[in-house]
């Protein structure tokens, strides 16, 4: 359809809508040229006062669509499940819902073609598009459903300063269970605040002269809030009563969970896994934040280069075998797990976890809860797995031989075995088993694949610039991935997007090693992890600097935070993939 078509037939939905008369519109009809369509649109609305909606019924009714009023959609955690928040940023358009196999989704350009099958790509469900304004859509992905204000402290602070100020030791019980006392609101308070920042984590930490809380967004630690020494103890107190832990025993660390919603009336569904600790300086704690509400993300949000979504998609189908994530605390080992699980679950697949904490529900899976203190321990509870008929297990975490054996049998049974290690890289995995006591043999039999990975700051779309690389930068780039084009660099300035940081999110990177003959051979030759690299490398393995000089390339973040979070290869690429089998040849 011509734009002058279509032009006519908004102008002629709008007389039948009421919106302009019949004068009007043939004035408009006879007058027009062939104008853009937002000057055809500024015009109706200055000079014959056309409402927004008015507008926006008669374009729905040109392009045969339903309009869709999102000035009071509100957001909530599950509305970006399907549809990652920075894609819909880019696209201009608003995830409303699923209904049956259909995504809804709000639209303000119905010109843009592409969109219905991007989303189709990433979603697998088809799309069902609804036109809306675009000023409230991109309003409504502004809002992110919690409050923008930070939380003050400073009353209870003092208030506690009072109160615990003449004996460190002396806590009245009472004081800690008294919903309207300042140890209360402070505790709360602090968990509050953390969860409206997007914090990971909690840190409290005592000193000589002070003692400090931190929390760390997007893997980095920033200071919250510092106490009086003497409050510090309350503090600890009250987190451990909330935690069902010893408040008298301070020699020895402890661990327990926080149900956060039990102890406070706002709308924050959120578990504490908290770890205390004695320190130099007194005791200290760290409390993991999971947040129930929040919901896994579809794996190409994850950060996977196109090629390794693609082979990763392919390996996580196979009927039976091992899949392993490894990588250090943080670095989105359980997401990536979550959404692999999410994307292979339906009704004819038998899934069990076993989980040390449960920190997402997903729907059709049966999930199970660690607990050793009365024994109930990942070796245990894949016992119990193997004599119930899954076809999929997910194992949270290889920590021993024990559950390392039952693990590999399962996946040499016909099970398919999900689970991670921490390791610093994909090859490292095979000697950590080694060194477990896992003969390579059953490793090799069994292993489907090995996803090393790590999560890097997103540099901030708003403030970011280009500029082009020069000396050790450019011999980075060029070296990793042929690259001598422009880059991206974070822009520490006054930007209301990131906070002045230059860095907004995180994005995913990845080492993606699947197994194959020529690894078999290795594997079952006992070679050193270097030697298992090379060959892994020859065989397709993007190592983890260069997907992350991949990452540097799109303007997803920049070379210094790339560097800081996955050190340059040591050996050169270029001779890696040019050389022969050699070690195999020498091994038989």
């Amino acid at each position: 359809m011509a734009l002058a078509r279509i032009q006519t037939t908004i102008i002629g939905n709008l007389k039948d809508l009421g919106g302009l008369s019949d004068k009007q519109a043939g004035k408009i009809i006879e007058a027009k040229e062939e104008i853009s369509g937002e000057v055809m649109e500024k015009l109706l609305m200055e000079d014959y006062g056309v409402s927004e909606f008015q507008l926006l019924a008669a374009k729905s009714r040109a392009f045969d669509l339903n309009p869709f009023n999102a000035k009071f959609f509100k957001p909530n955690e599950s509305t970006f499940a399907q549809l990652d928040k920075d894609f819909c940023l880019e696209n201009t358009l608003l995830p409303l819902g699923a209904v049956g196999d259909f995504l809804v989704v709000a639209l303000a350009a119905p010109f843009n073609q592409n969109v219905s099958r991007k989303i189709n790509e990433i979603t697998k469900r088809k799309v069902s598009i609804v036109l809306a304004i675009e000023k409230d859509i991109m309003d409504a992905l502004a809002d992110d459903g919690k409050p923008a204000t930070s939380v003050d402290f400073r009353d209870v602070v003092n208030a506690l300063d009072m109160q615990f100020g003449i004996g460190k030791d002396d806590i009245n019980e009472e004081d800690l269970e008294e919903e309207s006392a300042p140890i209360i609101q402070l505790a709360n308070r602090i968990i509050e605040d953390a969860y409206m920042c997007g914090a990971s984590d909690i840190h409290i930490e005592p000193f000589e002269n002070e003692a400090r809380v931190r929390v760390r967004v997007d893997g980095l630690c920033r200071v919250k809030l510092t106490l009086p020494p003497t409050v510090i103890v309350a503090l600890l107190a009250r987190l451990k009563v909330m935690a069902n832990l010893d408040i008298a025993e301070k020699r020895l660390p402890q661990d327990g969970r926080i149900v956060f919603k039990q102890f406070n009336k706002k709308d924050i569904d959120i578990d504490l896994r908290i770890s205390t600790a004695p320190l130099n300086y007194g005791e200290g704690a760290v409390m993991r934040i999971i947040d129930k509400k929040k919901s896994t993300l579809p794996l190409p949000a994850l950060g996977f280069s196109p090629e390794n979504l693609e082979r990763y998609r392919e390996l996580i189908q196979q009927p039976y075998g091992m899949v392993l994530h490894c990588g250090p605390t943080g670095s989105g080992k359980s997401m990536t797990l979550y959404s692999a699980l999410n994307e292979i679950n339906t009704p004819e697949r038998c899934i069990r976890t076993a989980e040390d904490p449960i920190e997402y529900t997903l729907p059709g899976l049966c999930q199970m809860q660690m607990n050793r203190k009365i024994g109930l321990t990942f070796a245990s509870a894949l016992r119990s797995f193997l004599r119930q008929d899954p076809d999929i297990i997910l194992v949270g975490e290889i920590r021993d031989l024990e559950t390392a054996e039952i693990a590999i049998e399962a996946a040499l049974t016909g099970h398919m075995l999900f689970s991670t290690l921490h390791t610093n890289d994909a090859p490292s995995t095979i000697t950590r088993l080694t060194e477990m006591g896992i003969e390579p043999f059953m490793i090799s039999a069994s292993l489907v694949c090995v996803c090393s990975q790590r999560l890097m700051r997103r540099v901030c779309k708003t403030c970011k610039r280009a500029y082009t690389p020069e000396g050790r930068e450019a011999e980075i780039l060029q070296r990793a991935i042929k690259w001598q084009g422009p880059i991206y660099q974070a822009n520490r300035g006054n930007c209301p997007t990131c906070g002045g940081l230059g860095y907004i999110g995180r994005v995913g990177i990845h080492e993606l090693m699947s197994n194959n003959e020529e690894l078999i051979k290795g594997i079952n030759a006992g070679m050193e992890t270097a030697k298992l690299k090379r060959i892994s490398m020859r065989n397709n393995m993007r190592t983890l600097h260069q997907d992350s000089m991949l990452k540097v390339r799109d303007g997803l973040t920049a070379i210094e935070e790339a560097v800081a979070t996955v050190p340059p290869d040591r050996e050169d690429i270029d001779a890696i993939l040019k050389s022969e089998s050699l070690e195999i040849a020498l091994a038989c």
